[in-house]
């Protein structure tokens, strides 16, 4: 004898999922039997032939998603479709059934690592949360000083400058100052012998005259001793 094969089963991940294959199967039956034989509505009156194939069908469909319920599993755990069965179509609810997933212990060992995670993450901020404003002050406080000392050269190369600008304009003005000095000393000088030679220029002029009556006289005195001498 054989031994029978295991298949593994059918995998639904909600009970809409069912509720969805059940209701498109219904769907289908009723639109066939609509086909073969259409509502007659004379006198309110019930088709008791459509009526009766109407609940053997409904019959068959729920026996056969009885039958197929052990080989279905809605998010891996065994399904119960009486629920979600009935006689009719309009009388079948979803009936949704609160389920738990059987222990994975490999799904509990990810939670814990997970947890164990979540508390290094914790402890790391809470690390951070001290050191990054030490760390900020002192990068801050690093290049306030840097700012600083650039400042403080840039200050002294600018002073440097000025005080070397205006060591030279002085030294320029005080040239030219003491040239000044140096050309009215020689104007002093110039104007005094102008004043000297016009002084001398006058005393020869009144003594011009005086001179030359001399020199005549002692002409005049020189031609007679020249003729007495003869």
């Amino acid at each position: 004898m054989e031994k029978a094969v295991a298949h593994r089963k059918i995998e639904l991940q909600s009970h809409e999922d069912f509720t969805y294959l059940l209701a498109n199967v219904r769907r289908a039956a009723q639109q066939r039997l609509d086909e073969a034989f259409p509502p007659v509505d004379a006198d309110d009156s019930e088709d008791d032939l459509r009526s009766h194939i109407e609940r053997l069908v409904q019959e068959y469909i729920n026996k056969t998603f009885t039958l197929a319920a052990p080989n279905l599993s809605i998010n891996g755990l065994p399904f119960d479709p009486q629920p979600y069965l009935s006689d009719t179509p309009s009388t079948a609810a979803a009936v949704p059934t609160e389920t738990y997933e059987p222990f994975d212990e490999r799904k509990h060992q990810r939670v814990l690592d997970l947890a164990r995670e979540e508390e290094d993450l914790l402890a790391e901020i809470a690390a951070l949360k001290h050191k990054v404003p030490l760390h900020v002050t002192s990068s801050v406080a690093e290049h306030f000083r840097a700012g600083l000392e650039a400042d403080e050269r840039a200050l002294k190369l600018h002073s440097d400058a000025l005080v070397k600008n205006s060591v030279e304009q002085a030294r320029r003005e005080l040239q030219a100052a003491e040239a000044l000095v140096k050309g009215l000393e020689r104007q002093e000088d110039v104007e005094k012998k102008y004043h000297e030679v016009l002084e001398a220029l006058g005393r020869l002029a009144r003594d011009m005259p005086s001179t030359v009556a001399k020199m005549e006289r002692a002409r005049v005195a020189g031609e007679y001793v020249v003729t007495q001498g003869q």
